[in-house]
């Protein structure tokens, strides 16, 4: 993820749903046959399988360029899926815990949004009667059950519905005010105990209630749904490859300059890559402020914007400006954005630093943080040496992925080249090493927040705002949820977590000053909502939605 004051990601806030904008449709899931106790035609085994096929009354509707149309079946194990599922996002913008585990945030906690619902039915009643039927008949007359609980997974009321002859359909459909993420959670967890049959009935009736210029969860709701849909037909069928649908209109990436124009509306309306830019920059300068000659190695360099205001506030220190040499490194999503590789942005640093009368040097790194070795650094001796981490380490594979571990990998280079300061900004969420449930309901709980916050800054009908979401958060999403192994690249860690492994790497924390805090605070009082709130803790900085944490900055030193 990656972004310039003209753009806000270079991870892959990523693309989805092609409906032309001049008419924002809800989004809408196919609606599907279940076969059971068949022979799936992959492994030979007998079980239950899930056989897709639409309803011909009814059009079909997706919400990523994955339609069969376009792409046909995604497999997030081969390395095809990889331009689909895993192209990156910052928000690549993603509590201090996990949700399951941190007992401050309860995963049933929206952070401020009502959850989207509907008017409660007679029919509605007579569902939630049914169920508590059941549950005494199963665990007496004096247990409860929470009246917004319409299926427990761990209560086994799922399988006492069966077991008392009941449709598990009608139940499902008798109430109209399911709640959206309430029913996204269950269909998350059918499909973690292989419950297929469960999870596509869920599919089918959360389609309805999801809608890309809705209320936040609902919004969100359609691209974790497409994630749940992505995942289900990794495991026996495929859903883009047997439907026949109707195309969308337009089912290609977009150009460089929407792309850079979607990120640069989430740049102007959410804070997530100032507060990374503003708060690295002044940690920085702060270092730096007596160096005359200064190296700094981006490793997210995205348009370059972030060094212009450096080289800006450097131009009028005190005795003249240092010498400045910036090393940046490149990924596909940035060359895609820019339209073109990093010449460009060295053109653009080159020229603004002759405005400034800045004596500037630009070094070029074209390649993935994964492939970067010493050599490809050109660290000089007598420079000092700043490395910047935006939202890019959580992009590195770690042991759990690859013995070459390359999170663990980069940061033992970075501090065998003795910088002054390294500054880190990553979202705080944690979703690594997860087990598939676990991470998904940390996910939306995580990009609830962020939808909320995205929220407030445009109306829910403004298409610049929706084309942001789609092209630039829920491509995340998606390999969040349905991806795994090292198909997986959006493996977020909590600070704590990130503390641990700069430690083992020899680093320590370099507690930021009032300074950096009154810079970033005047940022958010200025430009942005009153609900985001900044706190200096354990020496970094704490970026929140409310209640949720979103975002930490920390520097370290050797």
């Amino acid at each position: 993820m990656q972004t310039s004051q003209e753009q806000h990601s270079s991870s892959s806030l990523h693309g989805l749903y092609h409906q032309p904008l001049q008419e924002i449709d809800p989004y809408c899931v196919q609606r599907f046959q279940i076969i059971e106790n068949n022979v799936c035609p992959d492994t030979g085994s007998q079980g239950t399988t899930v056989s897709f096929q639409p309803y011909p009354e009814q059009p079909q509707f997706f919400t990523l360029d994955s339609s069969p149309a376009t792409i046909g079946y995604i497999d997030c194990n081969s390395p095809s899926a990889t331009s689909f599922l895993s192209n990156r996002s910052p928000f690549s913008p993603q509590v201090s815990h996990s949700c399951l585990s941190d007992q401050h945030h309860s995963p049933d906690n929206t952070y401020g949004s009502p959850a989207s619902g509907s008017s409660v039915a007679d029919n509605g009643n007579e569902f939630k009667h049914k169920l508590r039927e059941i549950e005494i008949s199963l665990l007496g007359s004096e247990s409860g059950i929470v009246d917004s609980c319409h299926y427990c997974p761990n209560s086994g009321i799922h399988k006492a519905t069966f077991a008392q002859g009941l449709d598990w359909n009608q139940l499902v459909h008798m109430d109209p005010s399911l709640d959206l993420r309430q029913g996204l959670i269950y269909c998350a967890d059918a499909i973690s105990r292989d419950d297929f049959t469960t999870a596509v009935d869920w599919m089918e009736l959360l389609g309805k209630k999801v809608s890309v210029s809705g209320e936040p969860i609902q919004r969100l709701g359609a691209y974790m749904l497409e994630g749940l849909r992505a995942r289900l037909e990794r495991s026996g069928s495929s859903i883009y490859k047997s439907l026949k649908c109707i195309e969308p209109t337009s089912s290609v990436e977009p150009t460089s300059s929407e792309l850079k124009s979607y990120m640069t509306i989430l740049y102007q309306i959410c804070p997530y890559w100032q507060f990374a830019y503003k708060s690295s920059n002044a940690v920085i300068e702060e270092v730096m402020a007596n160096e005359p000659r200064i190296h700094i190695i981006d490793f997210q360099i995205a348009q370059g914007t972030q060094w212009e205001h450096l080289i800006h506030s450097l131009a009028r220190r005190p005795g003249g400006p240092p010498f400045v040499r910036i090393t940046g490194v490149d990924d596909s999503q940035s060359f895609h954005a820019r339209g073109g590789g990093l010449d460009i942005v060295m053109q653009r640093l080159t020229k603004y630093a002759e405005s400034c009368r800045v004596p500037f040097e630009f070094h070029n790194a074209a390649m993935s943080g994964c492939e970067v070795v010493r050599e490809n650094l050109n660290v000089q001796p007598g420079e000092a040496l700043a490395v910047n981490f935006p939202y890019v380490l959580h992009h590195m594979p770690d042991e759990s992925v690859s013995t070459q571990n390359h999170r663990d990998r980069l940061l033992r280079l970075v501090k065998s080249l003795s910088p002054k300061v390294v500054t880190i900004v990553e979202q705080e969420s944690n979703t690594n090493t997860s087990p598939f449930f676990a991470r998904f309901r940390e996910t939306l709980d995580y990009y609830t927040a962020m939808f909320e916050s995205i929220d407030v800054a445009r109306p829910r009908n403004d298409k610049q705002r929706i084309s942001a979401e789609q092209h630039c958060v829920a491509r995340d999403i998606v390999n969040m949820i349905a991806c795994e192994n090292a198909e997986r690249v959006e493996r977020h860690e909590l600070l704590g977590k990130w503390i641990r492994r700069l430690s083992m790497a020899g680093f320590t924390l370099y507690p930021l000053s009032n300074s950096v805090t009154n810079i970033v605070n005047n940022l958010l009082k200025q430009q942005f909502h009153e609900n985001y709130r900044l706190e200096k803790r354990d020496g970094a900085l704490y970026l929140s939605w409310l209640e949720r944490n979103m975002a930490t900055s920390s520097a370290w030193r050797c």
